[in-house]
């Protein structure tokens, strides 16, 4: 007779969200596994009706406080495309650039304050204090290094101010951008150090074969901001199309809806973007992708970490020479947006629909909006990422449940919170994400 096994977590900590996890094994059988999103809907797609484009991104910044930008720049993508408007060279450099700030930010703070304390083998990041000082320290340095430099660009990381639709209502000077640069280069020795850290690291070893999905285009750039919608089993549409790559539907037992595309489930996020364009990646982020053997298509969920280091290197290499660029060429400040004053700057709008297709830092985000005449949004769809990596995660651990099943209940547990963890995921601004509970041996209490 096989195992019977149960388990219960009642808060997994270390993600952002609300839900549980149902697994029943008994008699070494797996009889039921699935991942149960319990949040209530937060409504940022009614509060968009009616509402004008050129307030859209600050309204839809506050879907996320760690993707605030991702958000704003989808939004402003999706205004832009719905009216017609097509942003200056200058502006898309920009945008470029605040995007790779935030996904630096981003995946360090998961690096280190999300991973970090179970490979450390300890619950949260706060015993690190004592015992791995150093590392503490490397990291509070390296998040306020991206907070600042985002204060710099557009005002502040959470809830950017200046980007907007058009352009950006300030621009930085001279000064600024020699500021920019110079944290920028100083952040280099802390991220080679990463790389240290993230080596002695020894993640879980589990493979599961699945379809990647992200940006793609034909040039030689990492596509963050812009492209079309590709995947690893060979699919590629414009953005417009991104209903067809989501294909949206609900399931019983979670109040978040699934999505599948050529197979019945697919992953977007670091680990998706280097299976599908590790070639563009930035010299140096490609050394360390090679260092890592992420040189191939892996399939690991738990590697999406280091894929997430990969990245760092990536766009702050790609952001020093943004920056650098517009040292040396200056910018054009009468690109300005001052916001009802300047006649000439008023963007004329239509009715149309739009699409915005950026990569987030967990994956790809899509806003859609349909705009009347006026410039007021009458349709909005909202996708987030973490919204297509639920079903692919529920299949990561019906894979993973019955291979580990020899471990004890705590290792089990902890390859479950660890798998869940790896995927980064932000279903809300909550402080605990989900419950695990293993069904099938006798429960003493009789329930």
């Amino acid at each position: 007779m096989g195992k019977s096994i149960r388990v219960d977590v009642e808060y997994l900590t270390r993600v952002e969200g609300h839900g549980n996890i149902v697994v029943d094994v008994r008699d070494g059988t797996l009889r039921e596994c699935r991942l149960e999103i319990i949040e209530s809907p937060r409504f940022f797609e009614g509060m968009l009706r009616g509402r004008s484009i050129f307030e859209a991104q600050h309204i839809t910044s506050r879907i996320c406080g760690i993707c605030a930008c991702a958000h704003s720049l989808a939004s402003i993508q999706a205004a832009e495309e719905a009216i017609g408007f097509v942003p200056s060279e200058q502006t898309v450099k920009l945008r470029k650039f605040l995007l790779d700030i935030e996904i630096l930010d981003s995946h360090i703070l998961h690096i280190y304050f999300l991973v970090a304390p179970d490979l450390f083998g300890v619950k949260s990041f706060v015993p690190l204090v004592e015992t791995h000082n150093t590392v503490v320290r490397r990291a509070l340095r390296l998040k306020k290094t991206c907070n600042d430099v985002c204060d710099i660009l557009v005002g502040r990381h959470v809830h950017p101010i200046s980007c907007t639709v058009g352009g950006f209502t300030k621009l930085p000077r001279p000064g600024d951008l020699e500021k920019m640069r110079n944290l920028l280069l100083g952040m280099i020795p802390d991220l080679e150090a990463t790389v240290d850290l993230v080596r002695g690291f020894r993640f879980p070893e589990f493979e599961r074969e699945t379809e990647y999905v992200a940006l793609v285009s034909d040039d030689d750039e990492y596509p963050l901001l812009m492209g079309d919608i590709g995947s690893t089993d060979g699919v590629r549409l414009p953005k417009r199309d991104y209903r067809k790559i989501t294909n949206e539907f609900v399931v019983p037992h979670s109040t978040a809806k699934h999505t599948r595309l050529s197979r019945d489930s697919y992953m977007v996020g670091a680990l998706a973007r280097l299976n599908l364009n590790y070639s563009k990646l930035h010299p140096r982020a490609k050394e360390i992708a090679d260092l890592f053997g992420m040189n191939r298509k892996v399939t690991n969920p738990y590697l999406n970490t280091v894929a997430q280091l990969v990245e760092c290197f990536h766009c702050l290499y790609h952001a020093v020479d943004v920056v650098e660029e517009f040292l040396e060429t200056g910018l054009n400040y009468d690109e300005e947006i001052v916001v009802g004053l300047n006649e000439k700057q008023r963007i004329p709008v239509r009715a149309g629909s739009g699409v915005g297709a950026v990569e987030a830092p967990r994956g790809t985000l899509y806003h859609h909006y349909e705009v009347d005449d006026h410039g007021r949004i009458v349709h909005a769809n909202c996708v987030i990422p973490t919204g297509q990596n639920l079903r692919n995660i529920e299949y990561d651990m019906r894979k993973l449940v019955p291979e580990i099943l020899d471990r004890s209940e705590e290792e089990i547990q902890l390859a479950l919170e660890m798998l869940v963890r790896a995927y980064d995921p932000c279903i809300s601004c909550s402080t605990h994400f989900l419950n695990v509970t293993f069904v099938g041996r006798e429960n003493p209490e009789g329930s």
